[in-house]
């Protein structure tokens, strides 16, 4: 019989929380890390996603209270490895058409972290004409669009036209769902976080869309889950929790929860896990992160936190 989807959720959450928590120093920057990250992907974005994580978990506020405690504490850390928004101010300075400071900064910005002159430099640069003419991805441009809704810089200039944006995605064009192939799933999923901000505004989605969403979301979780994409199966499981009406599916989530490591790690594929700290961090770390806001916000959307 399967477990409850809210009680695995919940599970899967926790454990995956604890996890980051545990490991974070696998995430500090160098000692000689400067505004410059020659390889920004290789600390620098894990440092925004495990702030993501925590963000939400506060944001959300149905964690339990140890739960509520590692969140703040990795907000915490995260946000001292980079130097309190020092860091992200002087990269900005230097490369001003580059959007990784905003979005880092959102997740921050989200629970009240503020650095005073990023936040005069943002208000600057995110009115500029070029800052809405960058040649981007659709849904890389829903996420800047969204970072600066969230750090409150799209207050002057131009109303961000989020209808033009979301159909400009793949999503926002309803395709056909059986040529969606791994990449395009990925975008899929961001456009769903970006236009929802994470859950928060479940009517961000189109109602064609949301429909498309719902009828097919089902598929495409057993599909990935089939092959064992657990990173994937879990952003398509974040997907469902951005709808109006989530799909509790307690299979698919205690499918999830069955392969979850008892140290709380989520594995990102059905490779082995190798037994190196190092690297199991490296490779397993983003969907750790992914696991723990996909349990938040499943735990949530059943107790009601989001209209």
């Amino acid at each position: 019989m399967a477990m409850p989807a809210t009680e695995a959720a919940h599970r899967i959450a926790s454990q995956a929380l604890t996890w980051l928590h545990t490991q974070r120093e696998h995430g500090a920057l160098p000692p000689d890390t400067t505004a410059e990250l020659a390889e920004p992907d290789s600390v620098y974005k894990p440092l925004g996603e495990t702030a993501l994580a925590a963000s939400l978990v506060l944001r959300e506020g149905v964690a339990g209270s140890a739960e509520l405690r590692l969140a703040r504490e990795l907000l915490d850390f995260c946000w001292k490895q980079l130097g309190g928004g020092a860091m992200l101010h002087e990269r900005l300075l230097r490369y001003p058409m580059m959007t990784d400071p905003l979005e880092t900064y959102a997740h921050f910005a989200r629970c009240d972290y503020r650095h005073e002159a990023l936040d005069r430099l943002l208000a600057h640069t995110t009115s500029l004409r070029s800052a809405r003419a960058a040649e981007v991805l659709p849904n890389r441009r829903l996420a800047v669009a969204n970072a600066a809704r969230i750090g409150g810089f799209d207050q002057g200039g131009l109303a961000t036209d989020w209808a033009a944006l979301s159909r400009a995605t793949w999503l926002g064009a309803c395709p056909e769902p059986w040529l969606i192939d791994w990449m395009t799933a990925y975008c899929m999923t961001h456009t769903v976080f970006h236009l929802t901000d994470w859950g928060r505004l479940p009517s961000g989605l189109p109602g064609d869309v949301a429909q498309y969403l719902t009828r097919w979301l089902p598929a495409w979780i057993d599909i990935w889950a089939e092959i064992g994409e657990w990173d994937l199966v879990a952003e398509l499981l974040i997907v469902s929790n951005c709808l109006a009406e989530p799909r509790r599916d307690p299979v698919a989530w205690e499918r999830l929860a069955g392969i979850q490591h008892e140290d709380g790690l989520m594995p990102r594929d059905g490779r082995p896990v190798g037994d190196d700290p190092a690297e199991r961090f490296a490779a397993h770390h983003h969907t750790t992160v992914v696991a723990a806001v996909a349990g938040t916000l499943a735990v949530s959307r059943a107790l009601g936190a989001r209209s």
